[in-house]
């Protein structure tokens, strides 16, 4: 990977100031970062200063140093990386004119956790960020020996006179724990991957290229998934069976990743007679993720119109699919492997019925279409939990009850959570009971993904969110993400919560930022958001989601709010939570409340209750690295919008583990 400056300590103290300077600038040139060239040179001269005066002790003769190492598509280049042959040293410079506050201490303590999750040499390491002013200040205290229970320690900060002291006394209690030995130049070489958005993810595979293997320190659970799948695929075909697999995980595990990279996989396009296509409901995720790879496609130069034809047959809309098998066509699909993402969201014989005066349900006719094959056969539903949100959707049972009217003509394949109600699909199961006579069903640990991969440092935060939506707070409290690992924080305050979110944009260069809101609290308008359907109907979402910070429908602007039906299955990096007046704490569980006219309803019956429930999971699961939630402070005589009421849920809130203050920008 690329960095300015790598060898053993002697080598970097034998080099001149010239010579460690002109590699870092062509470092900085080959970046496309000349403009900041005289003003880093500055502050490189400085450094090296620094460092070689505490490197110059003997017991670091063994050390290996990093200046300027890139962590590839993060924008990022920590100042120093050190190893001392067993563990990782990450030095960040702070000029003497900076505060040693906490936008410093955040940065290069998430330069560690990158490490930590995405750099296959660091995995299982000890990590210690350090922040290390220009002037002497007092040195931290150092962490107890019991650290090594953690890979990556509290920051510290430290001064030049104390930085030597800090580094060996560290590395000595940390040879305590017996860690093998480290290379440093296989280090060095080692893959840095970061875990992909969708939409980046999905741009990759257009353009031909299969998503790399991650290399995040609990993706084999990922990759057995994939290749699993691929070989339930050739067993189909060689055997000429029909075979329906059910893919569970919680919010953010990758699922829609895995479907998309199955589907696109090289060896499985190219093969003779198959033939794969990747299905959605999700009207918003499939506009977006098209828009996002017709504007690729005519970057590259092909005209909008060819583009446009091409990537619709790289994602498609479910309800299309269904209806043009069913009203235009009696032959078999064009493909013999189709993907359902967020297959439980498919619509009920009513809703069918409703929509397009069909008699049998969604997963009942998809199945009829896909039967048509007189060889074989493979579906692949892949399932999150708690993700209903729309009156009609069916849920994981309709799979069931579809699949108990056709005995024999599918096996089923099913991860243990799609059988026995697991957490992970809200409790929701495949079949009441035991599996009907006559369907073959065989259970499969691979089908499910149990780690969260959205929030790219915090993989229990699914744990807090389903802690708090069940209303046990000490629980949720329990879960709560530390500030490093994901900040959140909550504020009465909308403008602070905005002001919040542009500042993350500044300190994580590349990452996008928005606001997000529930559907159903038209009050909000009082507070500038307007969620009414006929507007949201309107808004050109597509731009809200890829436009730069120059577009006025961009998510940058942090003017409109995106609810939970143009969201879900998207998400952002930093993501400020409007909470509406539709879930509140009341004196005995959630009170659900919907609002018409110029009032709120209760809601009563317990699907409907679901639904909103499960709109503040979709919310709540957006965020890759970060949120804010803002929760209003009511208006005084309005009867609609009670502050008394607001004051209850951040009550439940700050209970659950959630602060109101900044965990980044306040002062350390």
């Amino acid at each position: 990977m690329s960095h300015g400056f790598a060898g053993f300590v002697p080598q970097f103290l034998a080099a001149s100031d010239s010579d460690l300077i002109g590699s870092l600038v062509q470092t900085l040139s080959e970046a496309g970062l000349e403009g900041q060239r005289p003003d880093q040179v500055r502050v490189w001269q400085e450094q090296i200063g620094i460092l070689k005066n505490a490197l110059c002790a003997p017991a670091f003769e063994d050390w290996f140093l990093v200046l300027e190492f890139e962590l590839p598509r993060r924008g990022r280049r920590p100042d120093v990386v050190l190893l001392d042959g067993h563990s990782i040293f990450i030095v960040e410079f702070k000029h003497s004119t900076d505060k040693l506050d906490a936008a410093a201490r955040w940065q290069v303590g998430t330069y560690a956790l990158d490490l930590r999750d995405f750099h296959a040499g660091s995995h299982d390491r000890r990590i210690v960020p350090v922040l290390c002013s220009s002037e002497d200040v007092d040195h931290s205290a150092l962490p107890h020996p019991a650290i090594g229970s953690e890979n990556v320690l509290p920051v510290l900060s430290t001064g030049p006179r104390n930085l030597a002291e800090l580094l060996l006394e560290l590395s000595r209690r940390l040879k305590l724990f017996g860690q093998v030995p480290l290379d440093p130049w296989q280090w060095l070489r080692a893959p840095y991957r970061p875990t992909p958005g969708i939409i980046e993810a999905a741009l990759d595979l257009y353009e031909g290229h299969e998503i790399r293997d991650l290399s995040h320190r609990h993706a084999a659970n990922l990759e057995e998934t994939t290749g699993w799948l691929l070989e339930e695929i050739e067993t189909a075909r060689r055997l000429q069976r029909h075979v329906i697999c059910f893919v569970t995980g919680i919010p953010g595990a990758g699922k829609t990743l895995r479907g998309l990279n199955v589907v696109h996989t090289r060896a499985l396009q190219e093969k003779a007679g198959t033939g794969a296509v990747f299905l959605s409901g999700n009207g918003p995720l499939v506009k977006v993720m098209q828009e996002a790879l017709v504007r690729r496609c005519v970057e590259r130069g092909g005209g909008r119109r060819e583009c446009e034809r091409q990537v619709k047959t790289f994602i498609q809309n479910v309800h299309q699919f269904i209806r043009y098998y069913t009203e235009r066509s009696a032959e078999p699909a064009a493909e013999h492997v189709v993907v359902f993402d967020e297959a439980q969201r498919a619509w009920n014989q009513r809703q069918m019925q409703r929509k397009f005066r069909r008699t049998a349900s969604e997963p009942s006719m998809l199945l009829d279409v896909m039967e048509r094959f007189s060889d074989w056969a493979v579906m692949i539903a892949l399932i999150g939990g708690g993700q209903e949100i729309y009156l009609g959707e069916a849920g994981l049972e309709e799979w069931g009850r579809a699949l108990a009217a056709r005995p024999g003509r599918w096996q089923i394949v099913a991860s243990p959570d799609a059988l026995a109600g697991g957490e992970s699909v809200a409790g929701h199961r495949l079949f009441a009971e035991q599996p009907p006579s006559g369907v073959v069903v065989r259970q499969e640990p691979r089908a499910h993904l149990s780690v969260n991969f959205r929030t790219v440092h915090a993989e229990r935060w699914n744990a807090w969110v389903n802690a708090f939506l069940n209303g046990r707070w000490q629980r949720a409290r329990e879960h709560f993400p530390n500030a490093q690992e994901f900040p959140c924080w909550l504020t009465r305050d909308l403008e602070q919560a905005r002001r919040w979110l542009r500042t993350m944009a500044e300190l994580d260069p590349g990452s996008r930022i928005g606001l997000v809101v529930g559907s159903e609290d038209e009050r909000l308008r009082a507070y500038g958001l307007e969620v009414s359907t006929g507007f949201r109907h309107g808004y050109p979402y597509p731009k809200w989601f890829l436009a730069s910070a120059k577009d006025v429908h961009s998510s940058y602007r942090l003017e409109v709010a995106a609810s939970e039906f143009e969201c879900q299955g998207l998400e952002l990096d930093w993501v400020g939570l409007c909470w509406g007046g539709d879930l509140l704490p009341g004196s005995d569980g959630w009170e659900y409340r919907r609002f018409r006219g110029t009032a709120w309803q209760a809601v009563r019956t317990p699907a409907e209750q679901m639904y909103v429930l499960n709109r503040y999971r979709v919310l709540l699961t957006r965020a890759r690295k970060g949120m804010v939630i803002w929760v209003p402070a009511g208006l005084p005589g309005d009867e609609t919008h009670q502050p008394e009421w607001f004051d209850r849920l951040q009550r439940a809130l700050r209970e659950a583990g959630v602060p109101a203050e900044d965990p980044v920008l306040v002062s350390a």
